[in-house]
C-alpha cells in the first residue's frame, strides 16, 4: 500500500522544505525556498511537498504555472532544472507511483500538461534517475535537450594548446585575479555593457537581485574578477550547486579580451572548485531553441578547457493520459 501524501506547498513549510533539500540525494541551492522566493510574484507557485505516513517530508517538486500557457505546470519555469527532489526514498516503483499521483493532483487542479526539467546527473549527490524512467513509463516525450560543457575535476580532459598560450599572454599583460564581493557593482556594470553591446540583452538578474541572493548564499555565490592595475577588465560569477561549480555569468571589456583575462579567471575557478570539494565544473549550456541549435564556436571554446558534454533534458506529457492512481491525495486549499 502506498504511504506517500501529496500536498500543495504552503509558505509556512519553507523550513521543512529547505531541510529536505539539504539532505536530498539530488537537491541543490536552486531548489531551496530561500532561492525560489526571490522570484516573488513573478510565477504562480504550484510546488508540491511529499510526506510519508508519519507526515515527514521525503520529497518536493518545485513548480509553477507556465507564464505563457496557464494550462501547463512546469518544474520549474524560473530554474535551469527542477525535478522531483527527494531523500532517497523515491526509487523505482515509488518514483513511478508518486509521479502518477502528482499527475492526478495537477489534473484535478485543471492543468492539462506537465513539463518536467530533470536534474542532470552531475548535480546529484547519488544516482537518482528513477524519475526519468518513471516519466518514460508514463508516456512522457522529451521536449528539450540542451548541451553543457563540463569538466570532470577528477579526470580533466585534454586542454587545448591555445589555452596555455592565452594564459601566458594574460600573465604577461599583468592580469591579476581576485575573489570577493567588493567589486560586484563594477563587475555588473561591465556585464550589462557587455551583454547590451554584443547581444542586445540584459542579465537575468539585476544587481539588486544578485546582491539579495548573495546575502542569502554567501558561500554558494562567488565572484572572481580580473584586473589590470586598478581597472576591472572582466570576471565570472559562479554558483556552487551541490557537486557542481557552475559558471553563471561571464563578462570582459575590450582590454580584458585583448589580454585574455577570461583564461586566468576560468583557471582560478577550476582550482577553487577543487578546493571546495566539487566534482564538476560546468560552463553551462550552449544551445538555443530547446537544444535544436548548437552555438558551436561557444561550445568549442568551453570544450578547449578540457570539458565534455552533459545534457540538460526536459520532458512533457498530457495529464489526461495518466491513469488515476488508487491513492489518497490532499489537494490543500483551492489555489486556482
Amino acid at each position: 500500500m502506498a504511504t506517500e501524501l501529496i500536498r500543495d506547498y504552503l509558505p509556512d513549510q519553507a523550513a521543512a522544505w529547505d531541510d529536505l533539500v539539504a539532505r536530498a540525494v539530488n537537491g541543490t541551492m536552486l531548489h531551496t525556498r530561500r532561492y525560489l522566493s526571490y522570484h516573488g510574484d513573478r510565477f504562480r507557485d504550484r510546488s508540491l511537498l511529499i510526506t510519508n505516513s508519519r507526515g515527514w517530508p521525503i520529497g518536493a517538486l518545485p513548480a509553477a504555472e507556465d507564464p505563457a500557457d496557464a494550462s501547463v505546470v512546469t518544474s520549474h519555469p524560473g530554474l535551469t532544472y527542477g525535478g522531483l527532489v527527494h531523500d532517497g526514498s523515491l526509487r523505482g516503483e515509488s518514483a513511478m507511483r508518486v509521479l502518477s499521483e502528482i499527475a492526478a493532483h495537477y489534473r484535478a487542479l485543471g492543468f492539462a500538461r506537465l513539463r518536467y526539467k530533470a536534474v542532470p546527473q552531475i548535480y546529484q549527490a547519488e544516482p537518482a534517475a528513477d524519475d526519468v524512467h518513471a516519466l518514460y513509463r508514463l508516456g512522457a516525450s522529451q521536449s528539450s535537450c540542451d548541451l553543457a560543457a563540463v569538466i570532470n575535476l577528477a579526470a580533466r580532459g585534454r586542454v587545448a594548446t591555445s589555452r596555455r598560450q592565452r594564459r601566458r599572454r594574460a600573465e604577461a599583460a599583468g592580469v591579476q585575479v581576485d575573489e570577493g564581493w567588493k567589486d560586484a557593482t563594477a563587475y555588473w556594470q561591465v556585464l550589462e555593457a557587455n551583454l547590451g553591446r554584443r547581444h542586445g540583452a540584459t542579465p537575468t538578474h539585476s544587481l539588486a537581485e544578485i546582491g539579495y541572493l548573495h546575502d542569502r548564499f554567501p558561500k554558494e555565490i562567488i565572484l572572481i574578477t580580473a584586473k589590470i592595475g586598478d581597472d576591472l577588465v572582466g570576471g565570472n560569477l559562479f554558483t556552487v550547486e551541490g557537486p557542481v561549480f557552475q559558471v553563471r555569468y561571464t563578462a570582459t571589456t575590450e582590454a580584458g579580451r585583448d589580454a585574455c583575462a577570461t583564461d586566468l579567471v576560468v583557471e582560478r575557478g577550476i582550482a577553487l572548485a577543487g578546493e571546495l570539494g566539487c566534482r564538476y565544473f560546468s560552463f553551462g549550456t550552449s544551445t538555443l531553441d530547446a537544444g535544436r541549435e548548437l552555438n558551436a564556436p561557444q561550445y568549442d571554446f568551453k570544450v578547449s578547457f578540457g570539458a565534455g558534454g552533459v545534457t540538460h533534458d526536459a520532458y512533457e506529457f498530457s495529464l489526461e493520459d495518466v491513469p488515476t492512481p488508487g491513492h489518497r491525495a490532499d489537494p490543500g486549499p483551492d489555489r486556482q
